[in-house]
């Protein structure tokens, strides 16, 4: 019988792209399609979500060309069993940075016999410029009993604004630090608390969004970024950039100076603005942004709570639930492919 064996890179510490591939794992096996988890050098501390699929180690890997061999993109040496098993062997692509990231010297993706699947629409599209062919999207999934609005109505002052440190930390402080220089030359310019998300559980995570009014998100280059979904979960929109994966979800609530205008397809949704979006890296438009929403916020303007519900309505379209649904309507189409 064809089986699934997901490989997890041998990281120090956990990330958000190995998250989505115990996520896929357990909605595999909870499905009733076998699949195995494969570690390398080390330990493998499971979250809860994935504790009941099997794990196996590296060196008992035994493929066989009736098994499917998925490796994350940027571990290209991981590919080997795979292609030496004649396994179907597929690249999950989950930050489109990286897919050329690691490939040996004379080494091109049109010469190992691979597919590919995508994360979220602009990865795909991206894939298929480079190299052509079919790829199939499978985005992730966040848990919306954990990352939800909280019941008592969030107080206008101050503004609470989380971001995270890790995510191109520099930025952020410069953003801040516009914000803040202008505010000292704006009466009423409203009072901004901070609210960095570092070092915390999802737990603690989701208690730190609940409590916030705005998320900053400064990541690029991105797949399809969980951090600005499980903040509008929470009744955050988002302000800042989207790193071309963003733009799976991400759209603009207002025409700002300096926004991002995406010329790659997005795909049409069922939700309108939740957010302000700066093209990549400009600094002076995310803090402009950011201190229009800031301003929505403590002058209670429509503009925010619209823009409130439609982060709302964009995170309930990637719930785990989804996600599980399109993985086991997935999973038969790449085995079929065998």
């Amino acid at each position: 019988m064809t089986k699934t064996y997901i490989f997890l890179p041998p990281l120090r510490k956990a990330t958000g792209g190995t998250y989505v591939l115990h996520q896929v794992a357990a909605h595999l096996h909870a499905g009733g399609l076998p699949v195995s988890l494969v570690t390398r050098e080390g330990g493998h501390e499971a979250p809860e979500i994935s504790r009941d699929v099997p794990v196996i180690s590296w060196d008992a890997l035994a493929l066989t060309p009736d098994d499917l061999w998925l490796v994350p993109e940027g571990w290209v040496n991981a590919l080997a069993p795979g292609l030496q098993a004649g396994a179907r062997t597929v690249v999950y692509v989950q930050n489109w940075a990286y897919l050329f990231s690691a490939l040996p010297p004379g080494v091109s993706w049109d010469k190992l016999d691979v597919s590919f699947l995508a994360v979220s629409d602009p990865v795909g599209w991206y894939i298929r410029e480079c190299l052509g062919g079919e790829v199939p999207v499978l985005r992730p999934g966040i848990d919306p009993e954990r990352f939800q609005a909280p019941e008592v109505p969030k107080a206008v002052s101050p503004v609470r604004v989380a971001f995270m440190p890790r995510k191109n930390k520099a930025l952020a402080a410069q953003v801040r630090a516009m914000l803040e220089a202008r505010a000292a030359r704006t009466p009423g310019a409203p009072e901004i608390e901070w609210l960095p998300i570092e070092g915390l559980e999802l737990d603690g995570v989701a208690a730190t969004l609940k409590r916030a009014h705005i998320f900053l998100a400064m990541g690029y280059p991105e797949g399809c970024p969980l951090p600005p979904l499980e903040a509008m979960a929470c009744g955050c929109p988002v302000v800042g950039f989207g790193g071309l994966g963003g733009f799976d979800y991400m759209r603009q609530a207002e025409d700002i100076p300096g926004a991002a205008q995406p010329w790659f397809p997005l795909r049409e949704v069922s939700w309108g603005g939740n957010g302000l979006f700066a093209v990549d890296a400009d600094v002076a438009a995310a803090a402009l942004a950011l201190e229009r929403v800031a301003t929505w916020v403590a002058q209670e303007d429509p503009r925010y709570a619209q823009a409130v519900e439609q982060a709302r309505i964009t995170a309930a379209a990637y719930s785990v639930q989804q996600q599980r649904e399109a993985v086991l309507a997935l999973w038969p189409k790449l085995l079929g492919s065998l």
